[in-house]
């Protein structure tokens, strides 16, 4: 479910204040481990690595993820393909 329209998005205040910090096109990654955090205008040009349950994943903030969730841009689950014998036998014949 989404956060009510009266309530307005979650913003971390902290963050906020961590990016106002810094300058434009600063290359320093911030460490994030608020997934939830609704990205804003003001983050747009930065990197934040976004914690995954294990690492911090980079993840380069651009005009297009305004509005999102820091957490979708930093998977937390490996895919590691489907099939068994017969997938990893094509595959290696592909090779």
């Amino acid at each position: 479910m989404t956060r009510s329209l009266k309530k307005g998005p979650y913003i971390n205040e902290r963050l906020v204040n961590k990016v106002k910090n810094l300058k434009a096109g600063d290359a320093t990654v911030i460490k994030v481990w608020d997934r939830a955090c609704t990205i804003t205008p003001d983050m747009v040009g930065f990197t934040f690595g976004v914690h995954n349950g294990r690492v911090h994943t980079p993840v380069i903030v651009t005009e297009n993820m305004v509005g999102h969730k820091l957490g979708e841009f930093s998977p937390t689950r490996k895919f590691s393909g489907h099939g068994g014998k017969m997938a990893k036998t094509q595959a290696a014949a592909k090779k």
